[in-house]
């Protein structure tokens, strides 16, 4: 293919990937956006074919296998994810995709040899250092999401001098590559990377894991921009350059919607002052009720606001939740959803499993313009949230969500909670709000709870 045209088509893929970017800025236009960045990936994929480099090269059928098995392993895994653990699946993908630039980044750094210019070994102990980073901290993401390892922050003694020296390791051995050269100072590079990786992400509760997703995300878009370098690969430079910006942006905007700093998310468990734990014996309890009781509180409400959390995602009860807003509506009710931007396990996390029942997009209403008019609200509704309404987040100094903005549910006429348990949230701290008497807790699975709820209002 002529190089000219290759180029070419290389700027038209790059434009489809910001064209996706900008759709994906907005729920309306999301699905065109996801559309027009596979096509854009589709193309990329195939043109490198025409590549005189892999013309001439004698790996095609390697490559064609190896994306062969990618499709078998990917397309069955796509298809079956529930929604659920998606954030699983989007921790998986970002950490493969930092161990693919790292490893394609050593692999060209042992072909270039002796010839490798002094950028394109800086680029590959970037691309190593921080690519390995993104892959090992992108595993214990996903064991924590998906709850193989525990979701509060692992501490030990010394944490932080160990996790600190880990670190100036792996850049002492950065200028030991730059400066000699060689396999081995790579594989130690690499080695050091992945274990600081692992204790970078080990002190991160919970409900913080969704930031650390972002930020590695934006670590692998700049790995990927790096090993486009190296590989002589604007297409790559250009890509990973919008994945690295939109996932450093996405990372601040998150760490502002949890009421504190990146580094105080990252490293907050090494100062966190302890909790004081409740008297033993100590007996609380808690104004539990039925589905008709929790029937006749909707039914006299003028106002009522949904919010749902991950329990929602967990029982797939969207579509009861968009019956029963149907049918209050019917009866005069207005009704609106609380969206926290950090409720579930992963930004817009709620926006896509309401959308997935079409809940009309109006109805869906951000945390600022929500809590003003909780004080008006006959009734809340929250359906397997805690921590996006939990008040210690306001009163509790040095609890893990202290200081981040919460959906003020508590200022409303009536709270209900659908729960199966009086198991903590993900970030394993109490709810004082369940104790309240304003509070009605519903027990058992969500979908079946709206269900009896919508069959007792519909004989009301």
């Amino acid at each position: 293919m002529n190089s000219n045209l290759y180029a070419l088509i290389g700027l038209g893929v790059a434009t489809s990937f910001i064209m996706a970017l900008k759709g994906l800025s907005a729920p309306k236009t999301a699905r065109r956006g996801n559309l027009i960045g596979a096509f854009g990936a589709t193309v990329a994929t195939v043109v490198v074919f025409f590549d005189p480099a892999i013309e001439n090269g004698h790996n095609t059928l390697l490559i064609i296998g190896a994306i062969a098995f990618g499709v078998v392993v990917g397309v069955p895994a796509a298809r079956k994810i529930q929604m659920t653990q998606m954030p699983q699946l989007v921790a998986l993908f970002n950490g493969v995709g930092g161990g693919a630039a790292a490893l394609v980044a050593i692999v060209e750094y042992l072909n270039l040899g002796d010839s490798a210019s002094f950028g394109e070994v800086l680029a590959t102990v970037f691309t190593v250092l921080v690519g390995s980073v993104s892959f090992s901290g992108s595993i214990i993401t996903f064991l924590k999401l998906q709850e193989l390892m525990t979701t509060r922050p692992v501490v030990f003694p010394g944490g932080r001098f160990v996790i600190a020296a880990t670190l100036v390791g792996a850049l002492g051995t950065s200028g030991w590559v730059i400066a000699s050269g060689g396999t081995t100072p790579l594989l130690v590079l690499a080695a050091l990377s992945l274990l600081f990786g692992v204790l970078f992400v080990l002190p991160v509760g919970g409900a913080d894991v969704p930031i650390v997703i972002s930020l590695l995300n934006a670590f692998t878009g700049l790995t990927v921009a790096a090993s486009g370098y190296v590989l002589q690969s604007t297409l790559l430079i250009v890509a990973g350059t919008l994945v690295g910006a939109s996932g450093t942006i996405l990372t601040r905007k998150m760490a502002e919607a949890m009421g504190r700093s990146l580094f105080g998310t990252l490293f907050g468990a090494f100062t966190a002052k302890p909790q004081a734990a409740s008297e033993a014996g100590e007996a609380r309890t808690v104004k539990s009720g039925s589905a008709d009781d929790v029937a006749i509180l909707l039914n006299y409400a003028q106002r009522v606001v949904i919010v749902p959390g991950f329990g929602l995602a967990v029982a797939q009860a969207q579509h009861t939740v968009r019956e029963l807003a149907d049918l209050l509506a019917a009866k005069g009710v207005e009704v609106a959803y609380g969206i926290h931007p950090v409720a579930g396990r992963m930004p817009g996390h709620m926006n896509v499993l309401l959308a997935e029942a079409n809940v009309p997009y109006e109805q869906l209403v951000e945390m600022e313009e929500i809590n003003p008019t909780f004080p008006q609200t006959d009734v809340v509704l929250v359906v397997g949230a805690n921590d996006v309404v939990n008040p210690a987040a306001k009163t509790t100094p040095g609890c893990p969500i202290y200081g981040m903005p919460i959906l003020d549910v508590a200022s409303a006429g009536n709270v209900i909670f659908l729960k199966r348990s009086m198991r903590p949230g993900f970030a394993g701290i109490e709810n004082e709000l369940l104790y309240d008497t304003k509070t009605t807790l519903l027990f058992g699975d969500a979908k079946d709870s709206l269900t009896k709820v919508v069959s007792a209002l519909k004989n009301l």
